[in-house]
């Protein structure tokens, strides 16, 4: 579908994600949980988990693996079809859902509250807030995505890229466990304790 955006017409970020995640299965790109996430497993120790734009749910599917029940929320059907494909095939507990991100007030999870929550390369400022008020004292939350790191552009808008620090003074109010920016792939990674 296109929507006129400044008099250019584009296509709507459903059906970019939806196109894009097609193509990624039609070349068999098997999706691998996040590298950092994995290396953090140490913490990960079941409870209830929340995956915000999750993609093709690797990260939903090793967070099941490792004693979660996780709901995993995308805007893409592809992906949400995928997850819940794998995860039944799997016979782990993931729940995915489709869910436009970008609407916080139509989540319908405001009284839950997790044990963890995850955001990989999804971008959103305004999800902080809520991110914060959903995760349960002493509950963590990890993020990765890219940030305007001083050593290249990249592939991304710079709209949706952090900014140095940003993270940290974000959480300023938790419990930092790791953080880290690497100029090298413009992408900053935080693993947080609420406090």
């Amino acid at each position: 579908m296109l929507e006129l955006v400044k008099g250019v017409f584009t296509v709507d970020a459903k059906t970019k994600w939806d196109q894009k995640y097609l193509d990624r299965l039609e070349n068999l790109e098997k999706p691998i949980a996040n590298t950092r996430l994995k290396e953090l497993s140490p913490y990960l120790t079941g409870g209830k988990a929340l995956d915000l734009a999750c993609g093709l749910g690797a990260n939903s599917l090793f967070l099941a693996e490792n004693g979660y029940e996780v709901q995993a929320f995308d805007i893409s059907d592809v992906a949400v079809d995928y997850v819940k494909k794998e995860a039944e095939e799997q016979g782990l507990a993931v729940y995915p859902r489709m869910v436009d991100l970008t609407d916080i007030n139509s989540l319908e999870i405001l009284d839950r509250m997790f044990d963890l929550i995850i955001i990989t390369y999804y971008l959103d400022r305004a999800i902080f807030p809520f991110v914060k008020t959903i995760v349960m004292e002493k509950g963590y939350f990890f993020m990765e995505t890219f940030y305007k790191s001083p050593s290249g552009e990249g592939k991304v808008s710079e709209h949706f890229k952090l900014h140095t620090g940003e993270l940290l003074a974000e959480f300023r109010d938790w419990q930092i466990l790791y953080y880290e920016e690497n100029e090298h792939e413009g992408r900053q990674t935080i693993f947080a304790r609420k406090r």
